[in-house]
């Protein structure tokens, strides 16, 4: 039987290389096993002997008492099935715990979403400067791109960053995505996003690439793929400049266009291939963030709301 920081780093490598997993994703589960583990080794435990269903519902009921929110105790059910069944194959545990672990669920929240004059606000206002003349530094035009296709897609922030200049295809105006799990799926966009890809990779990208810059199609300042700490930043920034608007990040415009496309008729289908989800639960939520909007016009404008 290895011991916790060998069982730990090979978790880390399946969740990297075998599952797929982003970097944020990694992250959060190495979070919660090491809070399991810290669990096991105060009830006495050096190795994995010890962890069975018992001090799983435990270990869950102690975050819970701890003040942890549905959503964290929701992940740390989800991260302890997903461990228990891969120290399973491995050997190193007898069975499966998790088999017999309640599902716990995280509480659904409505997400903050512009409503399509703000939108138009904020990405119209962004094409020029103070003096009102269309704006053609390298960084504008690309702040410009990076909301315009956000926007015209509900691409992750990730995903944003990790798309190479060939994986445009300005013909028949499709992003060639890839998303959770390294699963590949293609995103269509409009007119706009084209236009603000255009002048971005001709008069902006075009000053800042540098020896070694590769194939990304958003760069940083020094000629580097752009990294999505940049990227909030440019959303947070051009999302402030309109007054009125409420502050989010780029997975508020994912929201924003999901909400869109079924205030504008598409499918659910539709919207879940778009987003990548794997669940079309995941997507239904976009329909009660329209029913809501429905809701509050009705009772704006009824007489008898």
């Amino acid at each position: 039987m290895p011991d916790l920081v060998e069982v730990r780093a090979e978790f880390e490598r399946h969740l990297r290389l075998e599952r797929g997993l982003s970097p944020h994703t990694v992250r959060a589960y190495l979070g919660d096993v090491d809070a399991l583990f810290g669990y096991l080794v105060a009830s006495g435990a050096e190795d994995l002997t010890g962890l069975d269903i018992g001090l799983l519902r435990e270990w869950l009921a102690d975050q819970h008492r701890a003040g942890r929110s549905r959503a964290t105790l929701a992940r740390r059910t989800a991260c302890a099935r997903t461990f228990t069944a891969f120290a399973h194959r491995k050997g190193w545990l007898p069975g499966d715990p998790s088999l017999l672990l309640g599902s716990a669920k995280a509480g659904r929240t409505l997400p903050k979403v512009l409503a399509q004059d703000a939108a138009q606000a904020v990405l119209n206002g962004s094409v020029t400067t103070l003096n009102g003349s269309v704006t053609t530094e390298p960084k504008d035009l690309r702040d410009q791109a990076i909301m315009e296709v956000l926007y015209a897609t509900g691409i992750r922030v990730g995903e944003l960053c990790g798309l190479d200049v060939d994986d445009v295809d300005r013909d028949r105006r499709t992003l060639r995505v890839l998303g959770k799990g390294r699963k590949e799926r293609t995103v269509p966009f409009g007119l706009p996003a084209l236009h603000a890809l255009d002048k971005w990779c001709v008069q902006g990208r075009s000053r800042w690439i540098r020896e070694g810059t590769g194939p990304a199609l958003f760069l940083g300042a020094r000629g580097g793929r752009i990294d999505q700490g940049t990227v909030r930043r440019v959303v947070h920034a051009r999302l402030g400049e309109v007054e009125g608007i409420p502050d989010m990040g780029p997975h508020g415009l994912r929201h924003t266009a999901a909400t869109h496309l079924l205030e504008g008729g598409a499918d659910l289908r539709s919207v879940q291939e778009m987003l990548g989800h794997a669940s079309l639960n995941t997507t239904q939520i976009y329909t009660h963030v329209s029913t809501e909007r429905l809701r509050a016009a009705y009772r704006q404008a009824h007489p008898r709301a």
